[in-house]
């Protein structure tokens, strides 16, 4: 069966996002998407927030987030670690297997979002890509990485990098994968998924910025307003 997730998406447990982890939900399943990895930067705490809440039935919430390791930004996908921001990228790599999660290059290449650079990503024994990020600051990025990832032999990943839940799902990956559990996801992760959608649109792009903005004024909510 054919399953659609957006590996990349950010709650406002990220200093630069708005939305709650139940707002990227109700976005992600508008969508159509069968589930989503909340990747919030150097912080675990959406799944500490989400334990107890009901999520809709056949989706799935992906353990997840993206570390701001000494040398750029590495997502792990399926399981959640301590604090490791400034930590040596290959630290970080061993942490995430340790955890049992899939470590992802977050927009490789891309200079202006903290994209770990080709020397630094020859050292790293990584499975996965992220070949197509619809937020990178130039789309010659997402190119570099498809190259990159087509040399090494990686397998490829597509997301949407949304820091408003209006952005969730413009970019995703589709997978063969018969059970919806995470187990199943890293597999499928590993077999190789098929990257698609689009680049944020200019208006897209506006709301991430504001967005940054906006949180620089305004305190998250501590608790889930349920």
């Amino acid at each position: 069966m054919l399953r659609r997730f957006d590996l990349h998406t950010h709650s406002f447990f990220s200093k630069d996002a708005c939305n709650s982890p139940e707002e990227l939900i109700a976005a992600a399943v508008r969508r159509g998407l069968d589930g989503i990895a909340i990747t919030d930067h150097d912080s675990c705490e959406a799944h500490e927030y989400l334990r107890g809440c009901e999520l809709p039935p056949g989706f799935l919430v992906v353990p997840g987030v993206e570390v701001s390791t000494a040398e750029g930004h590495l997502l792990c996908i399926g399981g959640t670690l301590p604090r490791m921001k400034g930590r040596p990228a290959t630290e970080v790599l061993q942490a995430i297997k340790d955890a049992g999660g899939v470590a992802i290059p977050a927009h490789p290449f891309d200079k202006w979002r903290a994209g770990i650079r080709p020397k630094i990503l020859d050292t790293l024994d990584i499975e996965v890509l992220e070949v197509f990020n619809a937020a990178v600051t130039s789309r010659h990025y997402n190119d570099q990485a498809l190259e990159y990832a087509r040399r090494r032999g990686l397998k490829s990943t597509g997301a949407s990098d949304a820091h408003h839940d209006s952005a969730v799902g413009v970019s995703t990956t589709v997978f063969e994968m018969e059970e919806l559990t995470v187990p199943a996801l890293l597999e499928a992760l590993r077999k190789g998924g098929r990257p698609e959608g689009r680049y944020l649109t200019f208006r897209e792009g506006l709301k991430k910025h504001f967005g940054n903005w906006f949180r620089i004024f305004n305190r998250r909510p501590d608790r889930n307003p349920k």
